[in-house]
């Protein structure tokens, strides 16, 4: 398995990946559309932010955001937060979402981030108990406003 920075063409396996749950699909298109390529290209031209997708055989099985937040807290070191996660279904359990973990942990390392950050959706009990597995702690309540 190799991670690499997502391409334009990866959109239709992310789609899928993210759109392959009770929450993902209740949320998610299937179709590249015009506002997913507005997206896509923002984040692959913000510096602060990368799309990354998990590749085994060819084919696109897992993938992650991760975003640098520059903060005045922690003597102002910056934050690394993870977002969008998902590994293909028939994949779970495998060893690609901890490669994936892993490798987002060493980057925000190596740039010198004061910590990672996640969220995870409270009815998801399984990710709850990978993230425990990997050291991360539920250390506050997160809210969210849709818009």
């Amino acid at each position: 398995m190799t991670l690499r920075e997502a391409v334009r063409a990866d959109l239709p396996a992310i789609l899928a990946l993210l759109a392959d749950d009770v929450l993902g699909r209740a949320r998610e298109h299937h179709t590249v559309d015009a506002a997913y390529e507005r997206a896509f290209d923002a984040i692959t031209a913000d510096p602060r932010n990368q799309q990354l997708v998990a590749e085994r055989d060819g084919e696109v099985v897992g993938c992650f955001q991760l975003t640098y937040i520059p903060g005045l807290g922690r003597h102002g070191a910056e934050r690394a937060l993870v977002e969008a996660v998902r590994v293909r279904a028939d994949l779970r359990g495998q060893g690609v979402g901890e490669a994936m973990m892993s490798w987002a942990i060493d980057r925000a390392r190596e740039r010198g981030c004061g910590l990672v950050q996640l969220t995870t959706d409270k009815s998801r009990a399984d990710a709850h108990r990978f993230y425990r597995r990997l050291g991360f702690v539920a250390s506050h309540e997160g809210m969210k406003l849709p818009l």
